[in-house]
């Protein structure tokens, strides 16, 4: 191969994309108002994200056996054993007999209905730490934490504002307060959180996108056209978003909408850059705005119509998922690209249109005119270099490094976490801090058995040694039931009055909803037909209720859609790969680089935040909307990054054509790549574990992709791999516009205009 790059050939569209080009351009002022004028109706007329839906913690399928058994506990006893509200008493030293007295008055007085200003509470049992009652406190008579009962149709924000007016009427100083907490007051406090940190994430992420743009291109006015788009398709996809959840009575969870904002600015952005580069290019050959306006269009509609079906359909690909929290997920991801898609696709050449070279208008800078991008220095050599065949061996340390960085996927464990995923310091994290010293680590979110059988509620001696035999199991703290002594008198909650049925109370010693407890649960619920045969209870059936159990469900399924939903996503990728590149060798390569840099992502992401900062497993829809949306940005830059090289390759061989189009496309790859890690990174802000989790997983990721994949690995292996993945060579002519290609290329060295 000569040294000596033969130049790209002038590419020119097909009729259509011509056409297109024309009637987008010449229509320019009608579909600005006509976009303006839709962010403004739908913000009047529809509602937002979160009106009609749930938050993602509601999100439990109705068929899930720890619900199931919760249900056929209160048929049963007509009474819940489990309370999700608790109010926290608790000093160091020790709470003052008086303050012990008080708490039970209180509660009985609720209980049976004598206070009447309890509002819609119609129960409240006090559990203190005093040694024998309690089996797991380590402690004597240090805490208190009653339980508050409401019906099941009342509101989470209505039971946390009930337990609120409650201790406000209820409780001075003395009683030693520290707080409400429980998995509820939680799931209400997540929400607020991440209501109060969007407009905050917003404003930053608008900043850091201006500001990114505005050194890339030097301008500031490209800033404004980038965020100007990103806004229109934002405000669209969260109000449409928000009228298609009440329609059609699919909840969009209110935790999706940060991580809508970050997708949409980010990719949104993308999508920018890459027609900003292009109309750069031509301005600065000499184009008219028009023209200029035309060729972008031309060029960049059909590369980003693939990329943003691709992504769409990636991310679409949840919705083949049985856990309800990644259908819910699926749907607003899907939608959130297509309508960045299509805004982007005509409003952007429309502005361009008129925008022209103001577009790339600098203060700093007396001249207006646009200016080419500048090759990155040793560009071309870095580019030979890489495609030389030789360059095998540095690909496969590369594929290694990162095989390396996979390795702690292994141990990856899943939970799902409410109270610990709270920031320090808040006050519902703080009461639980308090109850757990006092008790163990489980007391706000007790699992509940349920034994069932006829007459079962009067075998005592078999009940007292399954309790025994459930106390001794690894991972509990303690067992109340039947046979706990100490209990108050009348206390008749864990035998059924008809007799068929007894319960008991399991405190765990991990955080309730962790991955150590879940997979405790896990253990429990295999063993339990062993455990009641060695009890003597034979022919009885059990189950488990509460927060640990339903999370156990949760995770099981979620692990199980991992199969469905990878295999759906990879095909769906692989689907537009082919179709654009009209190949199988290539997009197969291109995809397992891809792979092999989210199992990198995902290792580094359980490295981080499971092994150096010591929590207990990730959240666990984490891993799975990380790897879904990586899969299919990546296949966006697979797109914009091979595009243009696959056109070159019909003219010449595949290296040479990667040689003459990867220092053109690689700097505005890194320039979008940059612009989405930093809009997923400010994810950051929102002060909830499972954000800090995303944040990192999707900005490594895509870093990742874009300076070690799509820089590095994809060109080498596409390289190495030679003909056997290259497209068919097509005869060389030399007209103009000989290349018959109908997959358009991204930026070329931008030839000059003749004077003529």
């Amino acid at each position: 191969m000569t040294d000596v790059v033969e130049p790209a050939r002038r590419w020119r569209p097909s009729l259509l994309l011509r056409g297109y080009a024309r009637l987008l351009v010449l229509l320019r002022w009608p579909v600005v108002l006509g976009w303006l004028a839709a962010a403004a109706a739908s913000v009047v007329y529809l509602p937002a994200v979160g009106q009609g839906g749930s938050d993602l913690e509601q999100l439990v399928s109705a068929g899930n056996p720890a619900v199931a058994s919760e249900v056929r506990s209160y048929a049963r006893f007509g009474f819940p054993l489990l309370s999700r509200v608790a109010v926290v008493q608790r000093r160091a030293d020790g709470l003052p007999q008086e303050v012990q007295r008080r708490a039970v008055e209180r509660a009985r007085a609720v209980s049976d209905g004598t206070d009447t200003a309890a509002g819609p509470i119609r129960a409240a049992v006090p559990v203190t730490n005093t040694l024998g009652l309690f089996p797991g406190s380590a402690e004597d008579g240090t805490t208190i934490v009653t339980l508050l009962f409401t019906d099941p149709d009342v509101s989470f924000a209505d039971q946390v504002a009930a337990a609120q007016r409650f201790v406000a009427g209820h409780y001075d100083a003395a009683d030693a307060v520290v707080g409400i907490t429980g998995s509820v007051p939680a799931r209400v406090e997540q929400t607020r959180i991440v209501q109060s940190s969007v407009p905050v994430l917003e404003v930053i992420t608008i900043a850091a996108v201006f500001l990114i743009v505005a050194i890339a291109f030097r301008s500031p006015v490209a800033s404004l056209l980038a965020l100007v788009v990103a806004a229109v398709a934002t405000l669209l996809t969260l109000h449409v978003g928000g009228a298609l959840a009440l329609r059609l009575g699919v909840p969009v969870p209110q935790e999706t909408q940060p991580l809508l904002v970050a997708l949409l600015l980010g990719v949104v952005t993308d999508y920018v850059v890459f027609y900003l580069s292009a109309a750069r290019g031509r301005l600065a050959a000499g184009d008219s705005r028009l023209a200029a306006a035309r060729h972008a269009t031309a060029r960049f509609t059909p590369i980003i119509a693939t990329a943003g079906a691709t992504a769409a359909a990636g991310t679409g690909a949840l919705v083949v998922a049985g856990a309800p929290t990644f259908r819910a997920f699926g749907p607003g991801m899907a939608l959130a690209i297509l309508i960045g898609v299509v805004v982007a696709l005509t409003l952007v050449p429309a502005l361009l249109a008129i925008l022209g070279p103001a577009a790339f208008w600098s203060p700093l800078r007396r001249r207006t005119a646009a200016e080419p991008l500048p090759a990155p220095a040793g560009g071309r050599w870095w580019a030979r270099l890489l495609t030389r065949r030789w360059f095998a061996l540095p690909m496969l340390l590369c594929i290694a490094a990162l095989a390396v960085a996979a390795l702690p996927m292994r141990h990856m464990r899943l939970g799902v976490s409410f109270v610990e995923a709270l920031p320090p310091g808040n006050p519902t994290r703080t009461a639980a801090a308090a109850a757990e010293t006092g008790f163990a680590d489980g007391i706000l979110s007790p699992t509940e058995l349920l034994v069932e059988g006829d007459g079962v509620a009067g075998r005592t001696a078999e009940l007292a040694r399954l309790q025994q035999a459930l106390s001794r199991e690894p991972g509990v703290a303690a067992v109340i039931g039947p046979g706990t002594k100490g209990l108050p008198d009348g206390l008749s909650v864990f035998a059924a009055r008809d007799g068929g049925a007894a319960r008991f109370l399991i405190i765990l010693a991990d955080e309730p909803l962790g991955a150590r407890a879940v997979a405790t649960a896990g253990r429990l619920d295999r063993d339990l037909p062993a455990l009641l045969h060695a009890a003597g209870l034979d022919g009885a059936r059990a189950g488990l209720g509460g927060d640990t159990a339903v999370a156990r469900v949760i995770v099981e399924q979620t692990v199980h859609d991992l199969g469905r939903i990878a295999l759906a996503a990879l095909l769906a990728n692989l689907l537009f790969l082919v179709l654009f590149l009209r190949a199988l060798v290539a997009p197969v390569g291109l995809l397992a680089c891809s792979v092999l840099a989210i199992a990198a992502t995902l290792g580094l992401t359980t490295w981080l935040f499971q092994d150096r900062l010591g929590g207990d497993g990730l959240t666990f829809y984490v891993p799975f909307a990380a790897a879904v949306l990586l899969v299919a940005l990546g296949s966006d830059y697979n797109i914009f990054g091979i595009g243009p090289a696959w056109r070159e390759a019909r003219s010449r061989p595949l290296r040479e054509a990667l040689a003459l189009t990867l220092p053109h496309s690689a700097r505005a790859i890194r320039t979008a790549a940059v612009t989405l890690a930093v809009s997923f990174g400010l994810l950051l802000i929102v002060p909830l574990r499972p954000f800090r989790e995303l944040a990192f997983a999707l900005a490594a990721g895509v870093l990742l992709d874009a300076f070690v994949v799509r820089s590095l690995l994809a060109p080498a292996l596409l390289s190495v791999l030679g003909s056997s993945a290259a497209p068919p060579v097509q005869p060389r002519s030399t007209g103009e516009g000989s290349s018959s290609s109908t997959v358009p290329a991204a930026l070329e060295p931008a030839a000059p205009k003749n004077p003529i």
